[in-house]
């Protein structure tokens, strides 16, 4: 019942409809992916908190992200900052195999556990460091960021095959725009998609330019 009050009243008015999106939001039990003392917010149509600069992005922005990536059932997809698996338990019902990369040790372990407990076998959870993501398994067909950027490293885009997309939240003087990006020729051209607030994932603030 909260998950079908999820999606009419936060997700299609914001023009999502496609089946496998709605099908992914109505069958993954979202309060399962959250601390234990958060599960009765687990629905609110905000952001919700899991640790410093780390949150569960909140149902419409997840949704509009991976309405535009447009996941295909035979795509690898490379899911960063997927903290207690949520992101990646949705995706998993849309792509052939999700590689979750957690820098945390204890999201990574809670995350194995809630993934392999509601089915999710095709998500493979990789603790490295978010800004490396995990090119031992690319090049992805598709690469999402659970969180805000800045900017992206080169390290990340040349996980993302030639043809493939990319979708991230790009905070520029406290606003946010969520953007993807298409690869074509080894560059990344990056489209406006909507608005959206969001904290900064570590490893994705823009380098400081040092002035004597």
């Amino acid at each position: 019942m909260r998950r079908q009050i999820m999606v009419d009243t936060q997700v299609r008015p914001s023009d999502v409809t496609k089946f496998p999106i709605i099908d992914a939001l109505l069958n993954v039990p979202r309060e399962k992916f959250v601390p234990d003392g958060k599960r009765e917010a687990a629905y609110i149509g905000e952001n919700l908190s899991i640790g410093p600069s780390r949150v569960i992005l909140e149902p419409r922005t997840l949704a509009k992200l991976l309405d535009v990536l447009d996941i295909k059932n035979n795509e690898l997809v490379l899911d960063i900052g997927s903290g207690l698996g949520y992101s990646s338990a949705v995706i998993s019902r849309m792509a052939e195999l999700v590689i979750a990369v957690e820098q945390d040790k204890g999201f990574a372990t809670e995350a194995e556990e809630i993934l392999s407990e509601v089915g999710a076998d095709n998500v493979v959870v990789q603790v490295n460091k978010l800004e490396d993501g995990a090119p031992q398994h690319g090049p992805y067909d598709v690469i999402i960021l659970q969180g805000g950027v800045e900017e992206i490293p080169l390290s990340i885009l040349n996980q993302l095959k030639n043809g493939g997309r990319i979708g991230a939240i790009f905070i520029e003087e406290g606003l946010g725009t969520a953007r993807i990006g298409y690869k074509l020729n080894d560059n990344v051209n990056w489209r406006y998609s909507f608005n959206a607030a969001v904290p900064v994932l570590e490893g994705f603030l823009k380098q400081k330019d040092f002035v004597l």
